[in-house]
């Protein structure tokens, strides 16, 4: 495995502690929590460019912001737009999605050929994740505008995903900025339509740690994944962050481990093997 695919599944891997971490700063409204997760991202990743003389890379032509903030700004408010208007089992299975758009727009957006494996491993991650997070959906036309919501965040994550491989000549250190002008349209969203929470300790210590991880560091790692690792594999692998963190809220006593779960890790790890012997 490309040791750029392997970035992308440290992505993942992060990606897997925001529900845990989401739950332990659950009484901060989602738009402020995403607006200061965003801060600290962009905090930590400018300091680190301006440690290693790299600001420059900041300055970039306005397609790569709108690329940049587009799939980073778009897919979390079209994603909170989701949960607000439609139920949350339906609007994460429809979301849920994406892994399976990337694999499948790698082939026209990229020329990159698919094979068997990739498609039955797409398949068998795909149904491991519906059958986790779709166990008591059932989608119901009043909350149509909701499902529209999570299709198009489902289509920005995958787009903003495959795209990025088109902006190769855009440093990583770019998604930097990216997060800076993301906080501040958060922050905008924020001040617009929730009321400000003061976080506890245990809030800081999230909004921290989703900052260095989830909802920052994972997007330096995934971007150098899908510019230069595979996004096929890496778009089937990405149906593991869910059962996985179904499994870390378990083990932190936010939910309970059942024939469910079990089974659905069983299907998403068998299919990210089968999509990894391709």
């Amino acid at each position: 495995m490309k040791p750029a695919t392997l970035a992308g599944c440290g992505a993942i891997a992060l990606w897997a502690f925001l529900g845990l971490l989401s739950r332990a700063a659950a009484a901060i409204p989602p738009l402020q929590l995403t607006a200061m997760s965003f801060a600290v991202a962009a905090v930590l990743g400018i300091g680190v460019l301006a440690a290693r003389g790299r600001l420059a890379g900041l300055r970039q032509r306005p397609l790569a912001w709108v690329h940049g903030v587009g799939g980073l700004f778009g897919f979390h408010a079209l994603y909170f737009t989701a949960l607000a208007w439609a139920p949350a089992a339906e609007a994460n299975l429809i979301n849920y999605t994406w892994p399976l758009l990337i694999v499948l727009l790698s082939a026209p957006l990229l020329g990159l050929r698919l094979t068997g494996k990739h498609l039955a491993g797409t398949v068998l991650g795909a149904a491991g994740c519906a059958l986790l997070l779709g166990g008591n959906a059932s989608l119901t036309a009043a909350y149509l505008p909701g499902y529209a919501a999570a299709v198009l965040s489902a289509i920005t994550w995958a787009s903003y995903s495959v795209l990025s491989r088109r902006f190769a000549a855009v440093p990583t250190g770019a998604v930097a900025g990216f997060c800076a002008a993301s906080a501040v349209l958060a922050a905008a969203s924020h001040f617009a339509f929730e009321p400000t929470v003061a976080p506890d300790a245990l809030g800081w210590a999230a909004v921290l740690v989703l900052g260095a991880g989830p909802v920052g560091g994972a997007f330096f790692l995934w971007d150098i994944g899908m510019k230069r690792g595979d996004p096929r594999l890496l778009g089937t692998l990405a149906y593991a962050t869910p059962v996985a963190s179904t499994l870390l809220l378990c083990a932190g006593g936010y939910a309970t481990f059942g024939a469910t779960t079990l089974i659905s890790a069983v299907l998403v790890a068998g299919g990210g093997f089968i999509a990894a012997r391709s």
